[in-house]
């Protein structure tokens, strides 16, 4: 039983609470920026679909689009907190659920500098928003790194689930996912179109 003390000494490091004074965490810290992507439907469906079609496109993929997506949402991030304006980013948002959620529904397969490049293209409107719904007071860095860490996890989730496609009827399962993401991104363009 030697071993877990310092197990429960780390579980407790990481899971306290510290003084929200002056530190941005209680307005919008790191906790907000990780819970930020996950209650946002929009979000999820997005970040998803990255995972279900990298999986679904097999290596390198699998492992590339998860990182190209979050490397430039950080940018999109860094943009929207500038304030740069960027026109028509929830319309963006709702265009990659629909496109990603195509991707994966009709098994495209294009060259995998083309899915970087749309799947980069779709970040930068995730981020910009995230970037520019940073809370007044709030510690940016804290937040971007919630918020990529959590897009990471939504990523893999997608992937845990696309790797069903290795199999005819989890393949089948894949593509269905990817229509049900495509209708959502449906329903939210229309409430932005």
């Amino acid at each position: 039983m030697h071993w877990a003390r310092p197990i429960f000494t780390l579980l407790i490091a990481l899971f306290a609470s510290r003084a929200f004074a002056h530190s941005g965490e209680g307005a919008g810290g790191f906790l907000a920026g990780l819970s930020h992507p996950v209650f946002g439907l929009d979000h999820v469906v997005a970040m998803v679909a990255v995972g279900l079609w990298g999986a679904f496109l097999g290596p390198p993929a699998i492992w590339m689009l998860p990182i190209v997506f979050p490397l430039v949402m950080a940018f999109g991030g860094v943009v929207g907190i500038l304030g740069v304006p960027l026109p028509a980013t929830e319309i963006g948002i709702a265009v990659s659920a629909i496109v990603l959620g195509l991707m994966v529904a009709l098994a495209a397969r294009p060259p995998l500098w083309i899915a970087a490049v749309l799947v980069g293209a779709f970040a930068i409107f995730h981020g910009y928003a995230h970037g520019k719904e940073l809370p007044d007071g709030a510690n940016a860095v804290a937040f971007s790194a919630g918020f990529v860490i959590a897009t990471g996890l939504l990523h893999l989730t997608g992937i845990a689930f696309g790797l069903l496609a290795r199999w005819p009827a989890g393949r089948l399962a894949v593509r269905a996912a990817g229509c049900v993401i495509a209708l959502i991104g449906v329903t939210y363009f229309g409430g932005y179109a």
